[in-house]
């Protein structure tokens, strides 16, 4: 990471609109707007709490990373933008299972799904990103093959939403279809 620059946070808006819209879409779509709200709140403090531990932990394997200031804010801002694809994936997959409470009723093939869109898509943004040099790996970031972007961010998001939906299932108290 060099610096902070205007168009690294054209996506984040864009998936921020997008999160807004699905967000508004679903409020009107639910029995219960208190326990949808309780369940969107629980998603964004778990989806910004894990995913800023993770870039953290990651941090030491993109390179010139250190513990200061101006790195960990652009962890939180990162972990930010991540949060607000964990959303985008939520109101996706609500779309296409006709309920924002999708998890509810997860098996193996939505689990497979969710795992090989998340591992898919951090593929495609780890290829953008480091292309237009948002941030670089030091050699000590495993590499997947042929793509050759860092393991690290493609497990975190491979894992992490799965993670985050199993943990906010507890906050939806009935079925709403």
């Amino acid at each position: 990471m060099e610096e902070l620059t205007l168009d690294i946070f054209v996506v984040p808006t864009i998936a921020l609109t997008l999160v807004i819209l699905g967000y508004l879409y679903f409020t009107r779509r639910v029995k219960d707007v208190g326990e949808y709200k309780s369940f969107v709140m629980a998603v964004a403090v778990t989806s910004f709490a894990l995913n800023f531990v993770w870039e953290l932990a990651q941090g030491p394997l993109y390179e010139g990373f250190e513990y200061d200031l101006k790195h960990i804010s652009f962890c939180a801002l990162a972990s930010i933008a991540d949060m607000l694809m964990v959303f985008i994936l939520l109101f996706a997959f609500g779309l296409i299972y006709k309920d924002v409470y999708w998890m509810q009723n997860w098996g193996l093939k939505r689990i497979l799904l969710l795992v090989l869109v998340g591992f898919f898509g951090a593929i495609l943004a780890e290829v953008w990103h480091t292309a237009r040099g948002d941030w670089a790996y030091a050699d000590a970031m495993p590499r997947l093959p042929m793509v050759e972007v860092g393991l690290s961010p493609v497990l975190q998001f491979t894992i992490l939403p799965w993670l985050i939906f199993l943990i906010c299932k507890k906050f939806i108290k009935e079925k709403v279809w």
